[in-house]
């Protein structure tokens, strides 16, 4: 702490993480909704595990990829949430300089293997719909073990930079982060330097990775589009276009939050530092929360499973 206001230093051992700022009076009350989130957050992406684990006709790519979905939801939330209600419940705003950089790689590679895999569901569903007779032997265990692979790595690869550009800097005057948690522009901002190369280099992870996934999706559902519009009748249509029903919500929950706290953070100067931490927490808490309930609602077989855990004697 005592390096918290004026010192001059070169690598803090801590920072401290100011938690939402201007709303420091009403932590505990945020905790409540924060808590209440994480916790549906965990139990539902472990209840998705199990039931696609024990129910054996479930072992479709779909649901492997949802099982994906379901651990990058696990590590995203887990590596942020419990230290921001740490601070909200017990005021500890301290976070070791090692520990603060582990956990901006945790945020930000997991968040772009969610943005991979998301876009490797919107492959399932091209396969799916656009060539269902060859569905099984082009999806295949090998190539779902090998996509999965490419996302891990390439989202590995992207992010470690970011620790080491961090770490290189000087710091100075101040090491409180405006934060609850570490993330790679709000520590930057704390560097005594030219840090030009840092905003440039996640601008290019930005539009290299999340803008190349939402291309491929975007892609994919205009292939997915111009299949349904072939087939016979309305209702074959509508009832087609439902199976995306579930990845499209996914979409929209994971890239709508992102986007605007990305933006935020570069030209939302404007806006108060709390509205920019608040939308900038909705990436690490909604879509971990939503997309186990999406899939248990609209997939009938987990659902199916599900009602059939709680009512089997």
């Amino acid at each position: 702490m005592s390096h918290s206001n004026s010192s001059v230093f070169t690598n803090p051992s801590t920072f401290i993480l100011q938690g939402i700022p201007g709303l420091d009076a009403a932590h505990v009350w945020i905790s409540i909704p924060f808590s209440v989130i994480y916790a549906i957050a965990i139990l539902g992406n472990f209840t998705i595990l199990f039931i696609v684990k024990m129910e054996s006709s479930l072992h479709e790519p779909m649901y492997y990829f949802l099982c994906m979905l379901a651990v990058t939801d696990l590590v995203l939330t887990t590596s942020a949430v419990p230290k921001m209600l740490i601070i909200f419940w017990f005021k500890f705003r301290e976070i070791d300089f090692n520990d603060c950089l582990i956990q901006m790689f945790f945020i930000h590679c997991f968040t772009l293997i969610e943005s991979g895999i998301i876009a490797a569901m919107a492959l399932d569903r091209y396969v799916a719909i656009c060539h269902p007779l060859r569905y099984s032997t082009i999806l295949t265990h090998c190539l779902m073990a090998k996509i999965g692979l490419a996302v891990v790595l390439r989202s590995g690869v992207l992010i470690l930079p970011y620790p080491f550009l961090v770490r290189q800097w000087p710091y100075c005057r101040t090491n409180v982060v405006s934060e609850p948690y570490c993330v790679h522009i709000a520590v930057v901002k704390l560097a005594c330097a030219d840090t030009h190369v840092n905003s440039y280099y996640g601008l290019a992870v930005l539009f290299c990775a999340v803008g190349l996934d939402v291309i491929f999706i975007a892609i994919s559902y205009m292939q997915i589009i111009r299949a349904i519009f072939r087939l016979s009748t309305k209702d074959v249509r509508l009832k087609t276009f439902l199976t995306c029903g579930s990845h499209i919500c996914s979409i929209v929950i994971f890239y709508i939050p992102s986007l605007f706290s990305s933006l935020m953070y570069r030209f939302g100067q404007n806006f108060p530092m709390h509205v920019h931490v608040l939308i900038g927490s909705l990436y690490l808490l909604v879509p971990p929360m939503l997309n186990p309930i999406i899939y248990g609602v609209r997939t009938k077989q987990i659902r199916d499973r599900l009602l059939h855990l709680f009512t089997h004697k």
